[in-house]
């Protein structure tokens, strides 16, 4: 039995490894892949500590301190094992801990859990949204607005997530398209004013229906569709956010832990623990209201010491 699997190889799930391993812990870390959602943004530049890195480099950079800690011969330091590429199917209670199985049908046993999942962005499905991703399509305005300075960029969703892509995006983009399914936006009133009464010419545009990203190299265009006049429309452009919504991926541990009406798992912010003993959870797949590396990072530290806490005081 480990003394605690970790879920996830994103900034999250390698800060919770590293200081497990620090401290010793007989850890397992099953990801599908290192990097987290960042993996995909041509220029990182909000990742504390280095001014630019992509987000291929910044995945190897976190892949390799992991696995500098990774338990194998000639690593007197290494205490945590890897599994990746790997995927976890469902996690049970039974005595003492908690079951793991993952897609390849092991069963692993585990006293503690750290979720660092994450969540999956919600896609539009059009043709060219996935051929030029990382290219002009992008979905962490935080991330990625400094990258479109000077641009026309659209943003596609008229929630708070795609209010606040605005909002992101006035100090670097030209003019900034708003495009919203809806007859209305959903976002919070008071962000609605902030994108209305904003530095930046914003063109709200309202029953508008993305059907296709267009592009050669990158992304030049957007073709919608007009739903009350049923028309098919297309505007130049350079960029776009597609801030629809995002789905934690919390769907393994429904039955174990409280979930908010998100699908989010709720933590403790001091200790990152959920509403199950033994299990932590740091990042997107958590209730945290901010979607951040750092801050999935730092959580995610928080977590890892207070799963050692806990250990140490069930040992005694």
């Amino acid at each position: 039995m480990y003394d605690l699997i970790i879920i996830g190889g994103g900034p999250g799930g390698v800060a919770a490894g590293v200081y497990a391993a620090r401290k010793k812990i007989k850890t397992l870390l099953i990801t599908e892949s290192f990097g987290g959602q960042s993996i995909v943004s041509a220029d990182v530049q909000n990742w504390i500590g280095t001014k630019s890195v992509s987000g291929f480099d910044l995945a190897k950079m976190l892949e390799d301190h992991v696995r500098a800690y990774e338990k194998k011969e000639g690593n007197d330091h290494g205490s945590v094992e890897i599994r990746s590429p790997a995927l976890v199917s469902a996690v049970r209670e039974i005595p003492h801990g908690f079951e793991i199985i993952t897609d390849k049908g092991e069963k692993l046993e585990t006293k503690t859990i750290i979720l660092t999942n994450g969540s999956r962005r919600r896609k539009l499905g059009v043709p060219g949204e996935k051929e030029f991703e990382g290219k002009g399509v992008a979905y962490c305005s935080t991330c990625d607005a400094p990258l479109f300075s000077g641009k026309i960029v659209a943003v596609v969703g008229g929630g708070n997530a795609g209010l606040e892509a605005v909002v992101d995006l006035f100090p670097y983009a030209e003019k900034i398209y708003l495009l919203e399914y809806g007859e209305a936006l959903k976002g919070d009133p008071v962000t609605q004013e902030r994108v209305k009464n904003g530095p930046k010419p914003v063109e709200i545009i309202l029953n508008a229906q993305t059907e296709a990203i267009l592009g050669e190299k990158f992304v030049n265009g957007l073709r919608y569709k007009d739903r009350r006049a049923g028309e098919l429309k297309e505007f130049v452009l350079d960029g776009v956010f597609v801030e629809i919504g995002a789905t934690p991926n919390s769907d393994m541990v429904k039955d174990l832990v409280a979930l908010n009406k998100y699908g989010e798992v709720v933590i403790d912010s001091k200790t990152g623990k959920t509403s199950k003993e033994g299990i932590w959870a740091a990042g997107d797949v958590s209730d945290d209201p901010f979607k951040q590396n750092n801050i999935s990072a730092g959580d995610a530290v928080k977590a890892a010491l207070s799963c050692y806490q806990y250990l140490l005081e069930n040992r005694k």
